[in-house]
């Protein structure tokens, strides 16, 4: 089932996701709705509250290569069901990344990031993982991480490109 997105400034977006405790089939069928929701919305990741559902509960899928159309390929066995995130270890290094997000459709702008993370997480059936990254995917999890916590890639900005957008945003919204 494809779900509609959560968009900014809907207040569930400000929601701190709970902790997933059931790891049942009624989790499962979350995880593929996500999938099918993030890829038919062209996404990278999907945290569950950007659906409406306040678990901590996040997909990334990183596309690996184009087709001859050139659309990106993210295969469904290569998406990461991260449930229950903690971010254990963040490098002193930061890097600036372009980001977007599925919840506030159409804005881009640089944002800093710690450069390498640690995360441990557990799978759709309960079993602990970690996993480090230091590139993209890096940057994918900090950001569907931030999701569930109730915050924003908007939130990073300086002040000077916060007021920037809240003013291009509210001339979009009329």
């Amino acid at each position: 089932m494809i779900y509609d997105i959560v968009v900014y400034p809907d207040k569930r977006l400000k929601l701190v996701s709970e902790t997933v405790g059931s790891f049942d089939e009624v989790l499962h069928a979350l995880l593929d709705d996500m999938y099918e929701t993030m890829i038919a919305k062209n996404g990278v990741g999907l945290a569950a509250i950007q659906i409406g559902v306040p678990k901590r509960v996040l997909i990334v899928n990183v596309p690996i290569e184009s087709d001859e159309e050139g659309v990106d390929l993210q295969p469904r066995e290569n998406t990461l069901e991260i449930i229950n995130p903690v971010i254990t270890y963040r490098s002193d290094e930061k890097i600036k990344f372009q980001e977007g997000c599925l919840s506030v459709p159409g804005f881009y702008e640089d944002v800093e990031r710690y450069a390498m993370v640690t995360i441990a997480y557990q799978d759709r059936y309960g079993e602990q993982f970690v996993i480090e990254d230091d590139a993209f995917l890096a940057v994918a999890l900090q950001h569907e991480i931030d999701h569930l916590d109730g915050k924003l890639f908007i939130e990073k900005l300086s002040y000077i490109k916060r007021k920037k957008f809240e003013k291009e945003w509210k001339k979009r919204e009329k």
